[in-house]
């Protein structure tokens, strides 16, 4: 197979594992969102401004997962797809940057914007670039496509233990642990 065709037959499992992955752990975190609300009323902004993020990491793996599987894509459409999923995850994660004066709820800790607009915003480049090189070196766009996949997938697990942690570890949110 030369590098300037495109096969996304050959990127099959992956796509179905990753989607697989991405859809049972959007549930999971609707089961931790559910717990959230009710330990924690008061902190709705808080819990919204890292479970919503985290929930869509996992979406776009999942709908970038399933928009690759569509039958008979061309190159362009491909590209397309993991381009078009890229530039609008980059911009949705690069919001919090133009958004930061106005917001009510700010991150706890600066760290927390590496992991929340720093990382995604490369990972969504991820998958501008290989969108874009998979019109001209195909299998190498798609590898560039999935690694930008798997980066948003284990990033949204990162943040989902990380998350679940916090809930379990802290009592009720009232101070009195």
């Amino acid at each position: 197979m030369r590098d300037d065709e495109l096969s996304l037959d050959r990127w099959a499992n992956f796509y179905v594992v990753t989607s697989t992955a991405a859809a049972t752990l959007i549930g999971l975190l609707f089961v931790v969102i559910t717990l959230a609300a009710e330990r924690r009323p008061k902190e709705a902004p808080k819990i919204r401004l890292y479970l919503t993020p985290t929930v869509v990491y996992f979406g776009s793996t999942l709908c970038l997962a399933t928009l690759l599987t569509f039958p008979n894509h061309s190159p362009l459409t491909a590209a397309l797809c993991g381009a078009l999923v890229g530039v609008i995850g980059m911009l949705y994660s690069a919001s919090p940057l133009v958004e930061r004066g106005r917001r009510k709820a700010q991150y706890e800790h600066p760290s927390d914007m590496i992991q929340y607009v720093v990382i995604p915003v490369a990972a969504y480049g991820l998958l501008v670039l290989g969108g874009v090189l998979l019109l001209y070196k195909a299998q190498r766009g798609l590898t560039l496509v999935a690694m930008g996949m798997f980066a948003l997938l284990t990033l949204a697990l990162r943040n989902s233990w990380s998350i679940a942690v916090n809930l379990v570890s802290s009592g009720d949110g009232s101070g009195n642990e």
